[in-house]
This record gives C-alpha cells, sequence and structure tokens, in this order.
C-alpha cells in the first residue's frame, strides 16, 4: 500500500488544500493529512479546530484521513508507513523553501520520497494567509475555501451572516 503524508499548518484548509488532496487521491492508496501542532500562538484557528475542519472538508474521500501531530514529519511519516510526503507548490519562492526540507528530511530518512505536486492554475494565488488577511477585511472567500470554513472565518471576524 503506498501510503503518502501531506503535512501543514493548514490556517485554514483552502480550496487549493483540497485540489491537491484529491490529486494525491490518485496517486496513493491512502493520504494522511498531518495537521501540525506548536503554531497555536500565531494560528487563527486552534489544531483541534484545524483538524475537525479538514477532516469535514474531505468526508467525501474515503482514503483520505486527517490527523494531528506534534513531531517531526519525517518521524510522523515513517510511524505511519509513509513512502512519501506531499507537497504543493505555487511558485519559485515555494521551490527554494521546499527543496531546502526535502534535502534535510532526505539525510534524515532516506527511504521517504518528498514529492511535489504543482498547485492548479485556478488556486496559483491561494494561501492560508492570504485567505485569512482578506477575510479579516471583511471580503467573502466563499469561491476560495468550504462553506464550512467560510462560515468559521465571517464567525471569527464578526461577519455574521
Amino acid at each position: 500500500m503506498r501510503i503518502a503524508v501531506f503535512p501543514g499548518g493548514f490556517d485554514p484548509v483552502t480550496n487549493g488544500h483540497l485540489d491537491l488532496v484529491r490529486r494525491m487521491t490518485h496517486l496513493f492508496d491512502r493520504v494522511i493529512v498531518a495537521v501540525v501542532k506548536g503554531r497555536e500562538k500565531g494560528s487563527l484557528f486552534s489544531w483541534e479546530e484545524r483538524i475537525e475542519m479538514f477532516r469535514k472538508a474531505v468526508e467525501d474521500l474515503p482514503n483520505v484521513e486527517v490527523e494531528g501531530f506534534d513531531e517531526m514529519t519525517v518521524d510522523f511519516a515513517r510511524r505511519k508507513g509513509a513512502v512519501a510526503i506531499v507537497r504543493g507548490i505555487r511558485a519559485v519562492s515555494d521551490f527554494e523553501a521546499e527543496f531546502d526540507m526535502a534535502m534535510m528530511n532526505r539525510k534524515m530518512a532516506p527511504h521517504l520520497e518528498s514529492v511535489y505536486l504543482m498547485a492548479s492554475q485556478d488556486f496559483l494565488y491561494i494561501s492560508a494567509s492570504r485567505i485569512r488577511e482578506v477575510a479579516r477585511l471583511g471580503y467573502d472567500v466563499k469561491d476560495l475555501v468550504p462553506p464550512h470554513v467560510r462560515t468559521a472565518l465571517r464567525r471569527r471576524f464578526g461577519f455574521e451572516d
């Protein structure tokens, strides 16, 4: 069984993240979305909220699981029996950071492959930080995030419908 781990903060999950996960399901038998703990200080949503939002977003995908983790990504992936750590890339600047991380991961866990999926053209400009920024300013992000995430963002920023 080919298992992939898709790690990230996902604060919040976006339609770009979901596009990547759907594409991963065609490449791997099982995809584990791994929501990292430890970013609570600067996070809009708690670790538990981020896990639950992603779970709800992928409930229609039977070979996708969402788990939280609080360890090195390579250790989590090794414990889960993963063959790959998958990340998305939107721009050259993403590649530079990811390349450095991939080399360190290879040093620590040579059996794990780093796999990169290019963001779909429709989602090149979407990032969780940009979503938080525009939602905070009142922009309706209904086309950028799942409906339940939109609702959570609007509530968090006081824009009740």
